[in-house]
């Protein structure tokens, strides 16, 4: 059966034929009434207790029927510090053995990208549903290889692409499947910087006897490397451990942006067809200027504190299936950051994370008030995991979309590094590789460190 746009989208707004099998079943689902009593709540624990980690955490305790227990971080004094101020939980500096003790439902994956995959997989196999920070892996294989494990292991896994939960951009793309605009012909997003690669200077080199065993975890799949302030809390500038997560970066804000156009133009659950590389890669700033048209808290990003990245960046353009072409062009100072441009025979429709703008205005001027975000972005999202581990819902970001939309930041990269400027590139999102670069499928998956091989599921 061949679905159209507006089918696919609907679909994958669903999301009802992807999502893994629940393993809890909550009162609503037998049908009882009242408040949800303690043993009805799900059991959560955090890993990773960086900044985004230590937001999760607290935004845990907004989610209803959520339970936050533990926390597990592999730096003992970042979990000794964390639990000053939070008594009630329990810290661990092994996740598994907190998930074991603690008998945990769900747990946050939070941590740096290159480790994410090893550590979702592992909390997975030891009996724990995932909420995995975007982006979700490394590379293709690896996201691959989550979403089989989640399959097979019968796993909820959601993917922090908390813009699919928001009620805004809900709206908004159903009013695009719906045909507000006509048939989308085109869609715009930012053409984000990439990830630094690590000089081969002798002061990024560390002796493996000189290792400290927390440090040896931490570095898990990469090159073991010196413990630099640079790599430890830098590390989303380097494509050893990140597809370039820095402010306005292509994995760090494209997850989102081409997640939520992925979202609008309803290819959720496949890819590209065909994509040019339209100039050569270079190293530019991000043109992003303290002028941009819109505020904070209409785009959910710190753009005024993160003026002119500066990274690889080259402009390009994919085809998808439905005959929509994207076009990554968009400076940092020009349109939305965290969204995308939607063009259609009769209209456009801009989509940022807290407002959209439409040409005809009409369309943006009858956002109804309940699809108005009114909650922190976030709790929705997890709100949203919650309830399908109880049974009640399905993942709005569920794992699949999640490596569908991250498989797009790792191939604008790829295409940057391999392709030749104005050659057609043929991708097979089926098989997740290129037809015809050779070059671009070697990229497709990393060397792992040994002894951090993935685990067998």
């Amino acid at each position: 059966m061949n679905l159209n746009r507006r089918d696919m989208l609907k679909s994958t707004l669903a999301c009802a034929s992807v999502v893994a099998s629940p393993l809890l079943v909550g009162a609503k689902a037998l049908g009882l009434d009242g408040e949800t009593s303690a043993n009805e709540r799900v059991r959560v624990g955090v890993i990773g207790l960086g900044g985004r980690g230590t937001y999760i955490a607290t935004t845990l305790k907004q989610a209803k029927d959520c339970e936050i227990v533990a926390v597990s971080d592999i730096f003992k004094e970042r979990v000794d510090s964390y639990l000053k101020n939070h008594s009630e939980l329990k810290g661990y500096e092994d996740f598994r053995k907190m998930i074991e003790e603690q008998k945990l439902d769900g747990v946050c994956c939070e941590t740096a990208t290159h480790q994410r995959a090893w550590v979702a997989i592992n909390a997975m196999l030891t009996g724990a549903n995932v909420y995995i920070e975007k982006p979700m892996a490394l590379c293709v294989k690896e996201g691959r290889a989550m979403v089989e494990a989640a399959r097979k292991l019968k796993k909820v896994a959601q993917v922090g692409s908390q813009q699919r939960s928001l009620p805004l951009c809900r709206w908004a793309c159903e009013q695009i499947a719906n045909g507000a605009i006509g048939k989308v012909k085109t869609v715009i997003v930012p053409n984000f910087v990439g990830p630094n690669e690590i000089p081969d200077d002798p002061k990024y080199h560390l002796d493996p006897k000189d290792c400290e065993p927390w440090w040896d975890v931490w570095t898990n799949q990469a090159k073991l490397r010196a413990r630099l302030p640079e790599i430890q809390y830098g590390w989303s500038n380097w494509s050893d451990y990140d597809a370039g997560g820095q402010c306005f970066g292509v994995s760090g804000w494209g997850t989102h942006s081409f997640d939520q156009m992925q979202m609008a133009i309803g290819t959720s659950l496949t890819g590209p067809t065909q994509i040019i590389l339209e100039e050569p890669c270079t190293i530019q700033d991000s043109g992003k200027f303290t002028n941009r048209p819109y505020s904070e808290e209409e785009t959910g990003a710190e753009y005024y504190h993160m003026a002119k990245v500066v990274g690889p960046r080259g402009k390009m353009k994919m085809l998808f299936p439905n005959g929509v072409e994207a076009r990554f062009e968009l400076d940092g100072d020009r349109g939305p950051g965290l969204g995308c441009i939607v063009v259609g025979e009769r209209g456009k429709l801009e989509i940022n994370r807290h407002k959209i703008a439409s040409n005809p205005k009409e369309l943006a001027a009858s956002l109804p008030d309940d699809a108005r975000n009114t909650r922190d972005e976030t709790v929705y999202h997890l709100e949203n995991w919650i309830q399908a581990i109880k049974g009640e819902a399905t993942c709005n970001a569920e794992i699949e979309i999640g490596q569908r939309s991250t498989t797009i930041c790792e191939l604008v990269n790829i295409i940057r590094k391999t392709a030749p400027v104005g050659k057609v590139i043929y991708w097979n999102s089926e098989k997740e590789e290129f037809e015809n670069l050779p070059e671009g499928n070697a990229l497709l998956t990393r060397t792992r460190r040994e002894g951090w091989e993935l685990p067998e599921v």
